[in-house]
């Protein structure tokens, strides 16, 4: 391969990275990663005042803690009032967060003993692609499933972000069953307002979730990304274009929603009326 082909495949690949794979281009010793550790809340916290928000450090070589330092007491007296209205102890001892493509809009969802509460939510700024799941590498679909954040990046290219296990174990497993071999991957919930795959947030938002997320702890969260409510009407898996097994997934989608939200089915037909013995829904 002469070395204007090379240089040319290798432009085209670049092309064709995700914007979650640039925001993420720190070198590993620089990343902290947060898989199992759930951060203190710094008791000095007054919760009944907006504390200062202190500048971050530059981006680079700043820690987890380091954004911590300088976010978590404003970003925990944004955040309380929401969590004292929905009845639930900051932090929670489990958080989901349900983003919805069409509707671009993330829920936060937590709970102590009890039930999921909602608490708030934020608009999505940016999610490239259309409603269907992630298939391959540079097709710039954000995921569709359940997912976990598997690390916290304070350096990256988008402010802060938070980065997903796609593909996960449904996601691989569909893609070798059709012979896909570069199904994607490095998917974050970032902050900025451009996505070619990711969840864009904006800056304001992603330091709220990624301070809360570190709080939390990312083995204490649960991600679901849905094409739209399915609150308000069914997902549909026989939509053109979207592969056989969509109904597995789609099910295994609003059956989590449902169960966070502690909702019921949609009707498909609100003209029909129930049968004998079947619930009706709200």
């Amino acid at each position: 391969m002469n070395n204007n082909i090379k240089g040319f495949s290798l432009f085209a690949a670049a092309l064709l990275a995700s914007c979650a794979h640039q925001a993420d281009t720190k070198k590993a010793s620089n990343t902290a990663s947060v898989k199992a550790t759930r951060k203190a809340v710094p008791p000095a916290l007054a919760w009944d005042a907006v504390a200062p928000r202190e500048p971050l450090p530059l981006p680079g070589l700043r820690t987890v803690d380091d954004v911590l330092s300088s976010l978590a007491p404003y970003v925990v007296s944004q955040l309380k009032p929401d969590f004292d209205r929905a009845g639930v102890a900051y932090p929670p001892r489990e958080l989901a967060l349900i983003a919805l493509k069409e509707e671009r809009r993330l829920e936060v969802w937590a709970r102590d003993l009890g039930p999921f509460r909602f608490i708030r939510d934020y608009p999505i700024r940016a999610a490239s692609g259309k409603a269907g799941p992630k298939l391959r590498q540079g097709d710039r679909q954000v995921p569709e499933g359940v997912y976990r954040i598997v690390r916290l990046n304070p350096n990256s290219n988008y402010h802060l972000s938070m980065k997903l296990n796609y593909p996960n174990d449904f996601d691989l497993f569909h893609a070798d069953q059709e012979g896909r071999w570069e199904p994607g991957s490095d998917i974050f919930i970032h902050g900025d307002s451009v996505s070619s795959g990711c969840l864009a947030m904006g800056d304001a938002a992603i330091e709220e979730l990624f301070v809360l997320a570190a709080h939390v702890g990312p083995e204490n969260i649960r991600v679901v990304i849905a094409p739209h409510d399915p609150r308000t009407r069914p997902l549909d898996p026989n939509q053109p274009g979207l592969p056989s097994w969509s109904s597995e997934l789609y099910e295994e989608i609003t059956r989590q929603i449902l169960a966070v939200s502690n909702s019921e089915p949609v009707k498909v037909s609100s003209n029909r009326p129930a049968q004998n013995g079947e619930r009706k829904t709200r």
